[in-house]
């Protein structure tokens, strides 16, 4: 380019790009980084104005912490000054004088998260051999509020087997219901280790991740194992049936109370359970299915799950 060669031929020859080239002649050194934030200024200032130096700061501080305000951290600290001070601080900065005095309160200790066991595919041959568990919402119109329900299904023979309907939906509330489904459908405690354990399927739902459900699947000797995220096909079974709720309960019906919420949800599980035909069952209902099972009247089934 020296030579009068034109700069944009000469650019496309060495393969540099236009604004590289021009970059570099405003900046002939390159961008240079700068080390380190700007200085500090060693004071604050008042709602008034008025510079306020970081000693006098500790100086507050360590008068509140001999007050009742020993336990508040830096962040309850900084509204503290603000409000009997009138300081105009930020937390940022009060942390870092706190932790120049050494006054910050130790951290909470973190507990350990619930160790997660993956769901594997899986053969059942029988019932409560793998039962999958998931929680639906459903609507009341006059109190704009939701009401939740909690479903278990038999993944052999399609049984709703339990199910929790209520405003809210804790960990107890769930555990309740899967003592009783167990008792209802004489599912017991293996004597052995050799003895297969009723597995539980779930998402990653706070419920299921909570200290309460690992120690009731513990006590119970019950195999829990929750799905990979973003992965619904792996509890396919409750899913497919909130979906059904949702189509043949929910949306022909318009909830005007939890009574009335409660009352016909409970008779659309009843009658799922024993009168709409399942087309995974032959055409049977999952009650018709489940008798016939213990009656041995059944061929064997194997399902991959």
């Amino acid at each position: 380019m020296q030579e009068g060669f034109p700069a944009k031929r000469v650019l496309k020859i060495a393969s540099v790009h236009r604004s590289t080239y021009y970059y570099r002649l405003s900046h002939p050194k390159g961008m240079k980084k700068i080390k380190g934030g700007r200085p500090v200024p060693g004071f604050s200032r008042t709602q008034s104005n008025k510079k306020v130096s970081d000693k006098k700061i500790k100086g507050y501080l360590m008068k509140l912490m001999e007050r009742k305000e020993c336990v508040y951290g830096y962040r309850k600290l900084t509204r503290s000054l603000r409000k009997k001070y009138k300081l105009i601080i930020n937390k940022k900065k009060v942390y870092r004088l706190c932790k120049e005095l050494d006054i910050l309160v130790p951290q909470r200790e973190k507990k350990g998260k619930i160790p997660r066991k993956l769901a594997k595919n899986r053969v059942v041959t029988g019932p409560n051999q793998l039962w999958q568990l998931d929680i639906k919402y459903g609507y009341v119109t006059t109190s704009r509020r939701f009401f939740f329900l909690a479903s278990a299904i038999d993944v052999f023979d399609r049984s709703i087997v339990g199910y929790f309907k209520g405003t809210h939906c804790e960990a107890k509330d769930i555990t309740k219901m899967l003592q009783k489904a167990m008792l209802k459908r004489g599912v017991h405690i293996p004597d052995s280790d050799d003895e297969k354990a009723l597995i539980i399927r779930t998402d990653n739902g706070p419920q299921f991740c909570s200290t309460h459900f690992r120690d009731f699947c513990e006590n119970q000797k019950v195999f829990h194992e929750r799905i990979p995220p973003k992965s619904p096909n792996m509890n396919a079974y409750i899913e497919s049936f909130h979906s059904v709720l949702e189509r043949e309960c929910y949306q022909p019906n318009e909830f005007v109370t939890f009574e009335q919420a409660y009352k016909t949800v409970d008779e659309y599980i009843k009658f799922y359970n024993e009168e709409r035909f399942h087309g995974g069952l032959k055409d049977n209902t999952p009650k018709e299915y489940y008798e016939k099972w213990q009656n041995k009247t059944l061929e064997p089934v194997r399902l991959a799950m």
